[in-house]
């Protein structure tokens, strides 16, 4: 990193280059020591309308005075750093707007996220030092240096933000621990679901609507809190308190707890069926104290599943949900550049369960009609010999005795699942009641005469090898380009990869992260006979040994994103090829005349 240079030394420089061309401010790179407070340039920008600088303040431990306590653990870590880093944006909004001369002069920033807890580099709470990364717009007027402002932003402002932003003494202790507690909560109870052989929890008193369709903020008016039905009501113990006294002991915690198995939310509309689904969704992260969905917690790998029209597959196994297409094409080895909707959605369950997912949450509203459900009066029309879709309801059991995979539906237009659910929970008035037994008896009460039309057992889980020369990052002479236009518009190299079907992505960092990690996996882990999982597992390892400044050589804002949507922005990108992995060729023989067009879907 080199040494420091002095402050007296900026002050020189500064004066030196006043009112020189922008570029000038290249000389300021480097690290700097002013007083308690260290200044790092990592990146100035090119002219005052360009992307900000990147500039890192850190306070050494002695000046910040962060117990080890605190930020042991990558839970409390993760947890520290996030409310730090919350702490400086409100640092920086006291501050107010303080435009210094053209284009993005004195702007500060930093990126804090939102309602959920993510892994990200914007503060980095270590031993010896606490570190801000933060984006800072170099004085100029018109595209001349402004060195006294400069010299009042970099000198004064920014180390009266570290003081005000980092340091324990000038921040609320009671509330770092209300924000390490709520997290280490998550990360327990999430732990104990599988214990209680569940996938989800919803403790008593959860606020699960937003205030708009638009935010993730809670609704504060109106909202009624979530109370479990005695039938589906699960204790769990909490974690001993970390502020004092500390190791205190805890109240258990009540509420819904949703079990392994197949699960359908039913219910009237506007009841509250899809608000529960998307809180389950969201459930898989923590969320800030006082957002209303901070104790509920879902099985770490769910994955939201849905239709997705148009979307790209490459090299799935989608054969046990769709079989015998015309001309005999191969399903085993399924490839389409426009995908339907049946065959998207039968996609997006094979690359789930490829990434590792425990947990599927499905919404009819979102779902493909003809890939959900055929009723027994569609079954007396079309033949089976003539469909070659076997419908959800029909594999829904399977995937969990087979495979240990779950699943939460909402439906509320087919009882045909009631022949197929452990547990059917009814939203009335935005509150859940346990209608498992009514279900079930008007299922033996009413038979449809439905047949079950799967043929033959479901297939292992698919195992693809990504070819790494598929993958091309750069762009002109930039070996590896990454920009994130919108939360789920991600450009990696020349293309774009839609992500408007992957609902579990939370922050645009995510997403830029997920570029990152595709380019570096492309690099060091993508191998001849490596698989995606192995990918993933290999990427997962990286992260969390060297953190996500291991995925970037430049500065950027990066927050962690799961494996699942890692996986998910890979499968969508246009340009992917993938090959069997090793042991599957006879099932590539089979396949090898479906490797041309992707004609008609069904």
């Amino acid at each position: 990193m080199g040494s420091l240079r002095s402050e007296s030394t900026l002050l020189d420089l500064l004066a030196r280059i006043d009112g020189r061309s922008y570029p000038a401010y290249r000389e300021l790179r480097g690290g700097w020591s002013l007083g308690d407070v260290e200044l790092h340039l990592d990146h100035v920008q090119g002219d005052p309308f360009a992307a900000p600088s990147r500039i890192r303040i850190r306070l050494p431990q002695e000046v910040a005075g962060w117990p080890e306590e605190l930020f042991q653990g990558r839970v409390r870590r993760v947890a520290l750093s996030d409310w730090l880093a919350r702490q400086l944006a409100r640092a920086i909004h006291t501050r107010g707007a303080q435009r210094q001369g053209s284009g993005k002069s004195g702007l500060v920033a930093i990126d804090a996220g939102g309602q959920e807890v993510l892994e990200r580099n914007a503060v980095l709470v270590t031993r010896p030092f606490v570190e801000a990364r933060l984006q800072v717009g170099l004085p100029a007027a018109g595209r001349r240096v402004l060195g006294r402002q400069a010299e009042r932003l970099l000198r004064e402002e920014l180390p009266a933000l570290a003081r005000a932003g980092l340091r324990r003494e000038a921040l609320d202790l009671a509330e770092a621990h209300r924000a390490l507690q709520s997290a280490e909560d998550h990360a327990f109870l999430q732990a104990q679901l599988a214990e209680h052989d569940l996938v989800a929890f919803l403790a008593d008193g959860a606020i699960l609507p937003r205030e708009s369709g638009a935010s993730s903020r809670p609704l504060r008016r109106e909202a009624i809190p979530l109370r479990a039905p005695e039938a589906l009501r699960v204790t769990l113990p909490l974690p001993p308190r970390i502020a004092r006294p500390e190791g205190q002991l805890r109240e258990p915690l009540c509420g819904l707890g949703i079990r392994a198995g197949v699960t359908l939310i039913v219910g009237v509309g506007y009841h509250g069926k899809s608000t529960l689904l998307r809180a389950l969704e969201r459930g898989v992260y923590p969320h800030l104290p006082g957002d209303g969905r901070e104790q509920v917690v879902t099985e770490p790998s769910a994955v939201k599943i849905r239709a997705e029209d148009g979307r790209r597959v490459v090299g799935c196994d989608i054969s046990g949900f769709i079989a015998d297409l015309p001309r005999d094409r191969c399903t085993e080895r399924f490839h389409s550049d426009d995908a339907s909707g049946s065959t998207s959605q039968a996609a997006n369950i094979a690359e789930a369960l490829e990434a590792g997912a425990r947990l599927l949450l499905l919404d009819e509203d979102t779902s493909a009609t003809n890939f959900m459900v055929r009723d027994a009066r569609m079954q007396a029309l079309v033949a089976k010999e003539h469909e070659p879709i076997t419908p959800f309801v029909d594999r829904v059991r399977e995937l969990y005795d087979r495979f240990g995979v779950s699943t939460v539906l909402v439906m509320g237009g087919s009882g045909d699942y009631f022949d197929v659910a452990d547990t059917v929970i009814e939203m009335h008035a935005y509150q859940p009641r346990d209608v498992s037994e009514r279900a079930r008896r008007i299922a033996r009460d009413h038979p449809t005469g439905r047949r079950h039309e799967a043929r033959r057992p479901l297939g292992p889980i698919q195992r693809r090898v990504p070819l790494a020369s598929s993958l091309d990052p750069s762009r002109g002479r930039q070996p590896v380009r990454i920009a994130v236009r919108e939360l789920d518009q991600l450009d990696f190299g020349r293309q774009r990869i839609d992500l408007r079907a992957v609902e579990q992505l939370v922050d645009r960092s995510q997403t830029r992260a997920i570029g990152y990690a595709l380019a570096l996996a492309r690099e060091r882990f993508m191998a001849p006979e490596v698989t995606l999982a192995e990918v993933l597992d290999a990427l997962e390892e990286l992260l969390d040994v060297q953190g996500l400044d291991a995925l970037c050589g430049r500065p950027e804002d990066l927050a962690r994103p799961r494996r699942q949507e890692v996986a998910a922005a890979l499968s969508r990108l246009r340009s992917l090829r993938a090959r069997e992995a090793p042991g599957d060729a006879a099932q590539a023989k089979r396949c090898s005349r479906a490797r041309g067009s992707a004609a008609s879907d069904p």
